[in-house]
């Protein structure tokens, strides 16, 4: 039996605008609906479309709750309506629209993975949003195969670190892009072929260097802006591009001639907005596959720091720095 209050600290953005928009709010505790979990939150991960939506650029899908938090590790707290396989008490790890950063959310059951044994509540709260954005993109979208090469950009970032990882463990060559040769080594260390560094080199030159002009079958890229034709000609014959964000913008001149000569997938997607039984079909597919690979071992979280709740602010200044490695967590409770 775990006590339910009926009020809980949340973060709430009462206006779009730095990470001082971050305030803390005391809100009602949710009921879990028919088919929901209410978890009693003791972690949750801090991702790029939360810095978006507190700037006013990512509002929550209709329905969804408007406080910040795509991800958590906790302990269900109680059973909505219908939900089997899930017990009170059972530690888990959870993808949701909205609502991390509290103490208490409710989600939906189908969203909720066991916590992997061996990994803390920390470690736990750094997965869902980025092993499920990477296999929904890398692996089903772009069907990455083992023996083919793989290039994600932005190495360091808390996709990138699941991304390189999950295609290494998947039988794939790596390429990684991050910016000095700190965080090239951190790349090379979690199982990249080659890291290259974006400041120094030009990733075109040596992706085609690297693979002897073949290119990469599969680019996983975050950036947009110049880099979409140069993802274009770095890919390979029949290379697939998937496109989850656009750091450096979504408008460009393009010439499209080489989509033409080199029969070229360019294709991209978005996660929050999807329906719980898409993100269901991914949790199974985690669930089978992947969370193997973290029990034994072979798939690790990256933490680069972790703030109390109430330090949120401080979270978001340190992601909007650009030095960190891997994930940053809040702690609640």
């Amino acid at each position: 039996m775990i006590d339910i209050p009926a009020t809980q600290t949340v973060v709430a953005i009462p206006e779009p605008g730095g990470p001082e928009a971050l305030v803390l709010e005391t809100r009602p505790v949710p009921a879990p609906g028919p088919g929901e979990v209410l978890v009693k939150v003791a972690a949750a991960g801090v991702n790029r479309p939360d810095v978006l939506q507190r700037e006013g650029g990512y509002p929550p899908p209709k329905g969804a709750s408007d406080i910040p938090g795509l991800e958590i590790a906790g302990r269900v707290a109680a059973l909505g309506e219908g939900v089997t396989g899930l017990a009170v008490g059972d530690a888990v790890v959870a993808l949701l629209q909205g609502g991390g950063y509290a103490e208490w959310a409710a989600v939906d059951a189908r969203c909720v993975l066991p916590l992997p044994k061996g990994l803390s509540m920390v470690e736990g709260a750094s997965l869902p949003e980025t092993v499920f954005t990477v296999w929904s993109n890398v692996f089903d979208r772009a069907g990455l195969k083992a023996g083919e090469v793989f290039l994600v950009h932005g190495g360091t970032s808390g996709i990138g670190v699941a991304a390189i990882q999950l295609a290494k463990a998947f039988g794939a060559t790596v390429i990684a892009t991050a910016s000095g040769a700190e965080k090239c080594a951190r790349c090379r260390d979690l199982g990249a072929d080659l890291a290259i560094d974006y400041r120094e080199q030009d990733f075109v030159k040596e992706v085609k260097d690297f693979t002897k002009s073949h290119g990469a079958d599969v680019i996983l890229d975050m950036v947009g802006g110049d880099y979409i034709e140069r993802n274009h000609e770095a890919a390979a014959v029949e290379g697939r591009i998937v496109q989850i964000a656009f750091l450096r913008g979504s408008k460009v001149t393009l010439n499209f001639m080489r989509v033409m000569l080199k029969r070229l997938t360019h294709t991209g997607s978005t996660l929050r907005a999807r329906d719980a039984a898409f993100k269901g079909a991914i949790a199974d597919a985690l669930r089978a596959k992947v969370w193997p690979l973290v029990e034994a071992g072979a798939v690790k979280p990256v933490i680069d720091s972790t703030f109390a709740l109430r330090d949120v602010v401080e979270a978001h200044r340190r992601m909007e720095t650009n030095a960190h490695v891997g994930k940053i967590v809040l702690t609640v409770g």
